[in-house]
């Protein structure tokens, strides 16, 4: 049944998805979670098809699209063919570091950096984490100092995605003695005193390059600042619904593909004569499952409008951000055990998404804070 939140237009713009995804991806997937790192020709021709890169502006080379369900189809088609991890990193690009370098920057700063993001020659990354400060911002050590035109950053960084291929990397960085003083900076490659660290190796999402980031008296000119050099927390938190509700959307449509998948086996695999789908307990968990999907779907659908018309709150986000997240962990687990044997070979789609959706959970704000936002929300509305 064709969801109602989606037009023709989208019916459209989701065959050139497929088919991208089937042509450019599905076969060079393997290799890439082999090699822990996607091939950057992979970025250049969506780029090309506009599956990434889609809030650029049109005059800095992009699709200037501002719809999200443009992106939500990107989430639902990676998903089907299982391409977690790609479909992930495009959430990175388009939900997260895109929020700065198009929202934030000015005209100068645009022209430098966008044409590149657009052809998908300039792959972006974004460091918040360090090794004391994750879900608490303001706990945040990596300083940047003043000196002259330019500010120094010392620091270091880890859990960042696309840290080992990225050419730029947004920087959250101390600039005063207030909790909320943080500036954001654009770090470029090439920078003196900026250090890749370890290719981090992770559970899941092999594919996607995950490194640590070290910065040794980084000079960075005022040019790269983005913004007021004492704002950017509030700029960070700004930014959290969007990327939260892109945690959302991919949280649903990996679900959904697993279930579907799942679905399927349970009426091919045959045990004692009849296919396990036939089972009363396999009916009634198929039966829980797409309850539980179809139920999570009007909320998603109804994020993804309300972002539309500027109206989705921190506090809805996080919602759809723990429960998504926490459902898809549920599901997955219950395919497996469906799966029974086969469901713990890696060669078997959920095995994989088994490893890859762990972690959903934890990025953009684990379960626990996800619930605290909520909990403060209904405190105040309760006083």
């Amino acid at each position: 049944m064709k969801r109602a939140v989606y037009n023709d237009d989208h019916d459209a713009y989701r065959a050139i998805v497929r088919q991208f995804f089937e042509r450019e991806v599905v076969p060079h997937y393997d290799q890439w979670e082999e090699q822990c790192l996607i091939d950057r020709a992979a970025f250049r021709a969506a780029a090309t098809q506009g599956v990434y890169g889609l809030g650029v502006p049109e005059e800095y080379g992009g699709s200037g699209v501002d719809d999200f369900r443009y992106r939500s189809i990107v989430c639902e088609e990676s998903a089907r063919v299982h391409a977690t991890a790609f479909g992930v990193t495009m959430g990175l690009f388009d939900d997260i570091v895109l929020c700065y370098l198009a929202e934030l920057t000015d005209d100068e700063q645009r022209k430098r950096w966008l044409p590149g993001i657009a052809s998908g020659e300039l792959i972006g990354a974004i460091a918040m984490t360090e090794p004391g400060a994750g879900s608490d911002l303001r706990g945040i050590r990596t300083t940047a100092t003043p000196d002259g035109k330019d500010f120094v950053i010392n620091g270091s960084k880890t859990f960042i995605s696309c840290g080992t291929s990225c050419d730029l990397v947004v920087v959250a960085a101390r600039t005063g003695e207030g909790r909320s003083d943080f500036g954001l900076f654009v770090v470029e490659g090439d920078m003196p005193g900026f250090v890749r660290g370890r290719q981090l190796r992770k559970v899941g999402l092999h594919a996607q390059d995950t490194a640590e980031l070290f910065f040794d008296d980084v000079r960075v000119p005022s040019a790269n600042l983005i913004g007021d050099a004492r704002d950017g927390l509030r700029y960070l938190m700004r930014n959290l619904p969007r990327e939260r509700l892109s945690v959302v959307v991919q949280a649903y449509a990996s679900a959904r593909a697993i279930y579907d998948v799942t679905r399927d086996y349970c009426f091919a695999r045959t045990a004692f004569g009849k296919p396990i789908g036939d089972f009363q307990n396999t009916r009634f968990v198929l039966a829980e499952i797409e309850t539980e999907l179809d139920v999570a779907e009007a909320y998603v659908d109804r994020c993804v409008v309300s972002y539309n018309a500027g109206e989705l709150t921190a506090t809805d986000a996080a919602k759809g951000k723990w429960y998504l997240s926490e459902l898809l962990t549920s599901l997955v687990n219950r395919c497996v055990q469906l799966h029974g044997g086969y469901g713990y070979m890696l060669e078997y789609p959920v095995a994989r998404a088994f490893a890859d959706s762990r972690v959903q959970t934890i990025y953009g704000g684990t379960t626990e804070i996800m619930k605290e936002i909520v909990g403060r929300e209904i405190a105040r509305g309760a006083s």
